[in-house]
């Protein structure tokens, strides 16, 4: 059995529809992986930078920084940023640091949160309601949302239990945690004043 030749389009195509993973885009991995200089020269001309992060199985496109190019334009974001809400925000926060906690505890790559664990620690910061119901909708709401964005996924035959994907680690750094955790006693005082 011959193994494949490392293709350009297949590795380039793969990540202009979006993160490619070693568990499931593995033709497309090892492509990237082989070909990672023409890849990014190829990338380059349409103002894209590659992240590949070879420990933890994932790729994907960026933005290079606004540069006006010293004989033409400003080339134009190809990548569009996506503004997030609060609770959106709050919960990519919440995975992130659940990642954290389980990088410290123990050596399984793989982060499996059931939907009740997500709802508990989501809830801790929403104000209280009587519609238990309509909240939970709202939490499920969000869930879907990062689903979505790709930093969580469904497990497959299992609807209730989620994996948080490691590519979190790539957009949620320390920094923006710090900042998200000074809003969050912000956010927590502000419920409790209201409360009180």
């Amino acid at each position: 059995m011959t193994r494949e030749e490392p293709d350009l389009s297949l590795a380039v195509t793969h990540l202009m529809k979006g993160v490619v993973y070693r568990d499931t885009h593995e033709a497309a991995w090892r492509s990237l992986l082989h070909l990672q200089p023409r890849v990014r020269d190829y990338v380059s001309v349409i103002g894209l930078s590659v992240v590949v992060d070879e420990a933890e199985g994932y790729a994907f496109l960026r933005s290079r920084p606004d540069l006006e190019a010293e004989d033409g334009p400003v080339i134009p974001r190809l990548v569009p940023r996506r503004s997030l809400s609060f609770h959106v925000s709050l919960l990519l926060a919440l995975l992130r640091k659940k990642l954290l906690e389980a990088d410290a505890r123990d050596a399984d790559p793989r982060l499996m949160l059931s939907r009740a664990q997500i709802v508990e620690m989501v809830r801790v910061f929403l104000p209280e309601q009587s519609n238990e119901v309509r909240l939970i909708e709202q939490i499920d709401t969000h869930i879907a949302k990062v689903v979505d964005l790709g930093f969580l996924r469904r497990v497959r035959d299992q609807p209730d239990l989620y994996e948080v994907r490691r590519i979190l680690k790539a957009f949620v750094d320390g920094q923006w945690l710090a900042e998200l955790d000074r809003r969050l006693s912000d956010y927590t005082a502000a419920l409790r004043g209201e409360e009180g």
